[in-house]
């Protein structure tokens, strides 16, 4: 009997450690919250104690490894917060580099918060295991990382409604299991990457309101065959692009 209560309790702790946020992946979600500013809702109000697997908002850890796997922080949600409150939310700062420090982090959601500036970190590239990157409606400008053809495992990138600008970079056309493309609504130039039909599970393209420019590149056709010659334009790059087939 005795034998059996120590080996309970000892499964017990060990459970308890394998479930609880890690120190460093703690440091690393205050270091993102100090770059950030939410007067109205206090998001960040639950941030506090040690583990931040549990109870801290918009924060979800992988059950069986304890670590941080999602960052979902919407400015627009029904939510009781905001129901609470009866607004929607307005956030300013960045988007500090110590998210890269969550090394299992498999999405990150920061979406319409309106004030949030400054560039996507670069180092978000570095994060093998990211599936999902929504950062639509805010103010991010900068260049959408060089290397985001890195993350194999990356199924939708949206960063539609900021103030993106450059090109798109090559290496996007590298994610192959990437569905869900949404780039309206910035400043992003220049022409599409020839090697569009890489892109073989992409569902939706949306890229309207740029100033994307240039010739469609045929590939296109390969992936969306209902979206083909001028239709292409208006019905999946937008009508504002200036793009000629």
């Amino acid at each position: 009997m005795e034998a059996f209560l120590f080996i309970t309790v000892v499964l017990l702790i060990v459970s308890s450690a394998v479930q609880s946020c890690p120190p460093s992946e703690r440091a690393a979600l205050l270091a993102f919250k100090s770059a950030l500013h939410e007067p109205y809702l206090g998001i960040f109000n639950s941030w506090t104690g040690t583990d931040c697997c549990h109870n801290w908002y918009g924060i979800s850890c992988d059950p069986q490894s304890g670590r941080v796997a999602d960052i979902t922080l919407r400015g627009e949600s029904e939510d009781k917060i905001f129901q609470k409150a009866h607004r929607t939310g307005y956030m300013t700062g960045y988007i500090s580099p110590a998210i890269c420090k969550l090394t299992r982090l498999q999405s990150i959601t920061i979406a319409d918060w309106k004030g949030i500036s400054g560039e996507i970190p670069s180092c978000i590239t570095r994060l093998p295991f990211m599936r999902i990157i929504d950062l639509v409606g805010n103010r991010i400008s900068g260049v959408i990382p060089a290397d985001i053809g890195r993350l194999h495992r990356l199924t939708v990138l949206n960063v539609a409604d900021n103030a993106i600008s450059g090109q798109i970079p090559t290496s996007l056309t590298n994610l192959s299991t990437l569905m869900h493309l949404d780039l309206r609504s910035n400043r992003i130039s220049g022409p599409l990457p020839q090697s569009f039909d890489k892109l073989q599970m992409l569902s939706r393209a949306l890229l309207s309101r740029n100033q994307i420019s240039g010739l469609i590149p045929s590939s296109i056709s390969k992936i969306l065959p209902a979206c083909r010659s001028g239709s292409l334009i208006e019905s999946t790059l937008g009508a504002h692009t200036r793009l000629s087939g």
